[in-house]
């Protein structure tokens, strides 16, 4: 489960009072943002309680795991003789608060937009600049939802808009392009209801643009239930892997750097595969046509996270950012 500036911000997602929302999957991996989903609940027969699980919307790649609960159901899409999960699509858009880049301690302020849905069985979802496919078909009542098909991320971290004179001194990152696979379990009718749901995924990939020339691993644990027809709440937890590229060219200052920027030269977050951040969040969706399954739904969220070990001790971090790194958002979503 994996823990995305250019496009990602123009396509960024308003998490819902989540990190979870998540997701950063790892851009996949993470900062695929991102997201990484709350899980989809088990589409049982019509019910008064939401029967889909809630949509992340994730950010940029994988670091930001964010979650926005989006549950999905028509009531006349419950027939007996359906053989697949209910079809739906939905659209969101809001605003979002992020740091300038991963590890900043200056913010932006973006709009976000999410397209997310399923249909006959099969589940697709925009997150940020990520694009993600389930390729195992879901079935009509099934508690156990096996996830796993292909993502492809665009990663925009350090690609414009960083604040920080001494950050921007060390010249824009190329946008890396990712490609990789996301896997995980649902379990539905855990701890309050048959309603509630706990899932973990993992999301991995793989930069073949070039740019860093490494990878992203994100594992993400989150648990999600509806507190009545018009409410829902989820919180979340991940953290990121990264390989030695992505250190090296996101995070390391060689002397080159060092002249430009003042800050000091640094190796570390290059010289080995490493635990550069973990998130926890919580995220809430609150209905307005009075049943979360169909029309407009209010979302917001919020998620904590902290860059670790050698990505934490990085210049740009540690001397020009901050470790600790928050993320608020909020929107409408419509689901139909």
């Amino acid at each position: 489960m994996p823990d995305l500036t250019s496009l990602f911000r123009f396509l960024r997602l308003a998490p819902i009072l989540a990190a979870l929302a998540g997701f950063a999957a790892p851009a996949a991996a993470e900062e695929v943002a991102l997201p990484y989903d709350l899980p989809l609940t088990a589409d049982p027969s019509p019910v008064a309680v939401p029967a889909d699980a809630p949509v992340h919307f994730v950010q940029d790649s994988g670091d930001i795991d964010d979650n926005i609960l989006l549950p999905a159901a028509r009531p006349q899409d419950d027939r007996e003789d359906r053989r697949y999960a209910r079809d739906y699509f939905a659209l969101a858009a809001g605003v979002i608060t992020v740091p300038s880049y991963n590890g900043s301690d200056e913010r932006n302020v973006l709009p976000a937009f999410y397209f997310r849905g399923r249909y006959k069985g099969y589940s697709f979802s925009t997150r940020g600049t990520n694009f993600q496919v389930d390729l195992i078909r879901q079935k009509r009542g099934q508690r156990t939802d096996f996830k796993f098909g292909p993502i492809i991320n665009l990663r925009s971290d350090r690609t414009g808009r960083i604040k920080d004179a001494q950050v921007e001194a060390l010249g824009d990152r190329k946008m890396a392009v990712e490609l990789g696979i996301s896997a995980g379990i649902t379990q539905s009718g855990i701890i309050t209801s048959r309603y509630d749901q706990i899932g973990f995924r993992v999301v991995g990939v793989k930069d073949i643009s070039g740019r860093h020339g490494s990878w992203v691993v994100s594992p993400t644990i989150d648990y999600g239930t509806p507190l009545s027809k018009r409410a829902y709440i989820g919180l979340s937890a991940s953290f990121n892997l990264y390989g030695k590229g992505f250190g090296r060219y996101y995070f390391d200052v060689d002397p080159v750097g060092s002249a430009a920027s003042g800050l000091p030269v640094y190796t570390g977050a290059g010289r080995k595969a490493t635990l550069g951040k973990y998130t926890i969040g919580m995220a809430g969706a609150y209905s307005l046509s009075g049943d979360l399954r169909k029309g407009f739904v209010l979302i917001g969220g919020a998620q904590y996270g902290r860059m670790t070990s050698r990505f934490g001790a990085s210049p740009i971090v540690d001397v020009a950012g901050s470790r600790d790194q928050w993320l608020m958002g909020g929107g409408l979503a419509y689901q139909f």
